[in-house]
C-alpha cells in the first residue's frame, strides 16, 4: 500500500485564459508537455551543454543528511567544480544535488536560451533557479518560503514529483517553525505503522521528462526524486491569495530569523524538540 496519489493532469499546450481559469484560479497542478518547445533551451540544454558553458564554476553541493543545528535545509555540505559534479552524475548514482543555484547569473549566456512564458502570471525576473540531481537523489518534502506560484521546467532525463496541497498539511508531520515534514519519512515508500496520518493524505504525482513543465500552486508541498541524472529550472510569481501573501511575509521576515535564533541558543536540542513536536502535533490532530 502506497500513498493516496492521483496523476497530475497533463495537457500538450494551453492558452493563458485556460491556464488561469482551470489551474491558477482553482489552485490545481498541471503538467504542460509542450510549453517551451520554442525555447533554444529545449534543444540545447543537457548536462553536456552545461558542462561546456559552466564546467569551471564552483558550485554548492547538497546531500540527504538530516538537518541539524549545524546544517540548515538550504546550507551546502560541500563545493566542487561543475565539471567534476557532472562527471560524478555520469559515473554512478549519487545523492549529491545542486539546490537553488542561480547559474543564470553566473553564466549570462544561458539567459539567451529561454523567455518568460506569457501565461498570465507576472514572474520575478531575477529569481530563475536551477536544481541538479543524480540518479536516486531526493529532495525533502517541503513547501516554499514565499508561497509562490511556480513553473518548474525539467531537462535531461526524468524525475518524479510528489505534491500535496496545503489542505493536507495536517497529515504530513510538518516540523514547527520550518517548511519541511519530518525528515525520516520516505515518501517514496512510507511506513504507515510509524507515520499513520499519511494514510489520510491525498496528493498528486507525475514523472517529468525533458522539456516538460510542472505548475505548482501556492504553498504546495513537493518532494522530488531524480530517476536519472538531470536538472530543472524554476521561475516564480508572488502569491495572488492575500492569506498566502501574509504567510509568506511572516515566513520571510519572522519565522526563519526566530528559527535561526533558537538554533543558536538551544542547538541540537531545538532540532530534536521540533521533530518530536511534528509527531506529537500530527498524531494529536488525527487522534492517533
Amino acid at each position: 500500500m502506497g500513498l493516496n496519489l492521483e496523476q497530475i493532469p497533463r495537457v500538450q499546450k494551453i492558452t493563458k485564459e485556460e491556464f488561469l481559469r482551470q489551474y491558477v484560479a482553482l489552485q490545481k497542478p498541471v503538467v504542460i508537455e509542450h510549453l517551451i518547445e520554442g525555447w533554444p533551451a529545449y534543444q540545447k540544454w543537457d548536462l553536456g551543454y552545461i558542462n561546456k558553458l559552466a564546467g569551471d564554476k564552483i558550485v554548492p553541493i547538497y546531500d540527504d543528511r538530516p538537518i541539524t543545528s549545524e546544517h540548515k535545509f538550504n546550507e551546502p555540505h560541500d563545493r566542487m567544480k561543475m565539471s567534476e559534479y557532472i562527471d560524478l552524475l555520469d559515473e554512478k548514482p549519487t545523492n549529491y544535488r545542486i539546490f537553488l543555484y542561480n547559474l543564470l547569473k553566473e553564466v549570462p549566456e544561458l539567459q539567451k536560451d529561454f523567455t518568460y512564458p506569457d501565461i498570465g502570471l507576472t514572474f520575478m525576473k531575477k529569481m530563475p533557479f536551477l536544481f541538479f540531481g543524480g540518479t536516486g537523489s531526493k529532495v525533502f518534502m517541503h513547501y516554499d518560503i514565499d508561497f509562490g506560484n511556480i513553473l518548474h521546467f525539467h531537462f535531461h532525463g526524468e524525475k518524479q514529483c510528489i505534491l500535496f496541497p496545503p489542505s493536507e498539511t495536517k497529515y504530513l508531520y510538518k516540523v514547527p517553525h520550518a517548511l519541511i515534514s519530518h525528515q525520516e519519512i520516505d515518501f517514496t515508500n512510507p511506513d504507515f505503522k510509524k507515520w499513520p496520518a499519511l494514510k489520510n493524505a491525498k496528493g498528486y504525482i507525475a514523472n517529468l521528462k525533458h522539456g516538460e513543465t510542472l505548475y505548482m500552486p501556492e504553498g504546495y508541498w513537493h518532494q522530488m526524486t531524480y530517476l536519472t541524472p538531470g536538472f530543472s529550472m524554476s521561475i516564480r510569481s508572488v502569491p495572488r491569495n492575500i492569506s498566502n501573501f501574509a504567510k509568506a511575509t511572516y515566513n520571510v521576515f519572522f519565522m526563519r530569523y526566530f528559527d535561526n535564533f533558537m538554533r543558536k541558543i538551544r542547538g541540537q536540542k531545538w532540532i530534536e524538540y521540533k521533530n518530536t513536536e511534528a509527531i506529537r502535533r500530527t498524531n494529536m490532530m488525527n487522534r492517533f
